[in-house]
């Protein structure tokens, strides 16, 4: 079924829409250059950025390279919950620095500690580069955070790609016990990379984010063939955390779905599947939202606050 998107997001679709019709009518390709700087360009509907005591960049020193962090306190001497998050962006667009803003509301709103992680984005550095990097700053999170009191729990929170390598991780910790996660927050998340949800179809086109580029993000991601081979569609499963193991071990769950959205079903699918194998679920659906609504807050202000008060709500209950 078809999502009707809210009024408030008529005008900047009518646009949106207008340049993607021009693009395609110019044959313009998608390069990881254009896309990025297209997401890029959402930052200015962000004017609302809230101050924060403490924020500081720092980074992990690994033999063969850094992975570059931004930490956020609203109290650093207090002990505050952790949240370990990760930037949305199709595995290959987004950044700490665009996403500031959603990560100054999330220290402000939910009073925690929020660790914003640079991860490596392909097709420079395709799966599981990024994943590794989130999986290290995950389990040494602790160690950047010699001058900011916190608690010993983490959950960790991602829209869209960030959601995918969420639940990617939590799909991890069922075997790997380095991996602790305690609770896991997923806005619009991507949990099936090999694009069987009918949502693809329903809302495929006209709400900004369309499916032909989230089959191109795969591709790069993943390395894939036009054509593609028996190994390269296992690997596509395996990584796909809807089709992976699902049981009452995984971490307790937050989920936000937007009704215009191409990956809404999937991550309806997603919380039904962890419900039934007794996984404490909570869902939130903004059925007039599209994809990425959180990197448009100063044209759904009133949407955006809610999810923040909703994940205040959740945190609280830890």
């Amino acid at each position: 079924m078809r999502g009707i998107v809210s009024p408030k997001l008529t005008d900047f679709l009518a646009l949106a829409n207008s340049n993607i019709a021009l693009a395609k009518q110019n044959n313009v390709q998608f390069t990881p250059a254009i896309l990025r700087e297209n997401l890029n360009k959402l930052g200015a509907l962000m004017s609302d950025s809230p101050s924060v005591s403490y924020i500081a960049d720092k980074a992990f020193t690994l033999t063969d390279r850094a992975i570059p962090v931004r930490v956020y306190s609203p109290a650093p001497e207090q002990p505050l919950p952790v949240l370990v998050h990760f930037h949305g962006g199709g595995h290959m667009c987004g950044s700490v620095a665009l996403y500031d803003p959603i990560c100054r509301h999330l220290a402000s709103i939910v009073q925690c500690v929020v660790i914003s992680v640079e991860y490596r984005l392909a097709p420079e550095f395709p799966y599981p580069a990024g994943l590794d990097d989130c999986e290290y700053a995950l389990i040494h999170y602790a160690e950047l955070l010699d001058d900011v009191n916190h608690q010993d729990s983490v959950t960790i929170i991602g829209d869209s790609a960030g959601g995918a390598i969420c639940t990617s991780l939590s799909m991890k910790s069922l075997t790997d016990k380095q991996i602790k996660i305690d609770q896991q927050i997923l806005i619009y998340p991507s949990v099936d990379y090999t694009l069987s949800s009918p949502s693809l179809d329903s809302n495929g086109t006209g709400f900004l984010l369309e499916t032909p580029r989230i089959k191109w993000y795969f591709e790069q991601y993943f390395q894939l063939s036009e054509s593609l081979s028996k190994q390269q569609i296992e690997q596509v499963k395996q990584a796909s955390p809807l089709l992976g193991p699902i049981n009452a071990y995984l971490p307790k769950t937050l989920i936000f779905t937007a009704g215009c959205d191409p990956l809404r079903d999937e991550g309806i699918a997603y919380a039904n599947a962890l419900t039934a194998a007794g996984v404490e679920v909570e869902h939130h659906a903004f059925d007039g939202m599209i994809h990425a609504y959180m990197l448009l807050h100063d044209l759904v202000k009133e949407e955006c606050m809610a999810t923040y008060q909703h994940i205040a709500a959740f945190m609280a209950k830890a």
